[in-house]
């Protein structure tokens, strides 16, 4: 395993998907101040994968200068405000969500249909609560 593409690989997802937030965050920008700007911008924008942010920005400079300045802005201070929570985080929810996963397959593995009709049919006294013998 290479770690060092694998890291890489992650930072290219991450600032695609910054990329893709700060986009929804001018659309919903643009709607209370500009309406007709944030119709054309979102009709734009849903054209294009987010998986090439980079690309999209250098078409969207083509288009408006204006917006394409403002997403990097939106994109650089989002980067600024999460990045510096997000490794403990990833590695917090990745090991409880691991716990989850284990602890369900220990339960399937575990299951037994037979083992589960047998405690259900078995008579337990100390539990029955028609128990008589009071």
């Amino acid at each position: 395993m290479d770690s060092k593409q694998v890291v890489k690989q992650t930072a290219k997802v991450v600032q695609n998907y910054l990329t893709y937030q700060a986009v929804r965050t001018v659309i919903d920008q643009l709607t209370e101040t500009n309406p007709p700007l944030a119709i054309w911008f979102r009709q734009y924008s849903s054209g294009y994968n987010f998986q090439e942010a980079e690309t999209y920005l250098q078409e969207l400079m083509q288009e408006n200068k204006e917006l394409a300045l403002r997403i990097m802005t939106v994109r650089e201070d989002l980067a600024e405000r999460v990045l510096e929570f997000l490794p403990p985080m990833v590695s917090a929810n990745i090991g409880q969500d691991n716990m989850e996963h284990r602890r369900q397959l220990l339960e399937r593995i575990t299951y037994s249909p037979f083992y589960a009709t047998d405690i259900a049919d078995a008579s337990h006294p100390e539990l029955d609560i028609n128990d008589s013998t009071n």
